[in-house]
């Protein structure tokens, strides 16, 4: 697996992907994205990724640092942060590991640099599925939390337990 970064050129699949029944019930009322408007504007502290496998791309990854956020999604952010917003594309992909792919790789990258001390995501309150997943990542649920309309439980993954994983420093 392969991150790489979106560009205009990916946004009929984003907009395909935002489509799909499961893309739309894992990122609830407020997931309807402007792909446009996301590309048009490129704020610091924020990367869009596709997944690929093998030539083909199986899904998308927002990684953002809250605190640079200018929309202030998730509040006044202290610095030291990332969040992670993900998603498989195609149904056929869901439930063959490339998730887990996505979020470890994902992770990688965020705690690559030392200023970062924890990652948070912020999957709906009713996806327990998404909890199972998140937690088996080392991710602890910290808060139930409405996102606009959608009402979240907030997970944090802290640096200590992602390197404890594997013999990661």
């Amino acid at each position: 697996m392969h991150l790489r970064p979106a560009t205009p050129s990916d946004l009929a699949l984003l907009r395909y992907w935002n489509t799909k029944p499961h893309v739309i019930a894992a990122t609830g009322g407020d997931g309807n994205w402007d792909w446009e408007a996301e590309f048009a504007h490129a704020p610091d502290g924020r990367e869009l990724l596709i997944a690929e496998v093998g030539g083909r791309d199986i899904g998308f990854m927002q990684i953002m640092d809250p605190a640079q956020d200018e929309s202030r999604y998730w509040g006044e952010a202290a610095p030291g942060f990332r969040a992670i917003d993900i998603w498989i594309g195609e149904e056929a992909d869901l439930g063959r590991g490339h998730g887990t792919q996505m979020m470890r790789l994902a992770l990688d990258r965020c705690f690559a640099g030392a200023a970062v001390t924890a990652v948070l995501i912020d999957p709906l309150t009713s996806n327990t599925r998404a909890h199972r997943f998140y937690q088996r990542l080392g991710f602890t649920p910290v808060e139930r939390r409405m996102f606009g309309t959608d009402d979240c439980l907030v997970h944090r993954l802290e640096r200590e337990v992602w390197q404890s994983q594997a013999g990661r420093k």
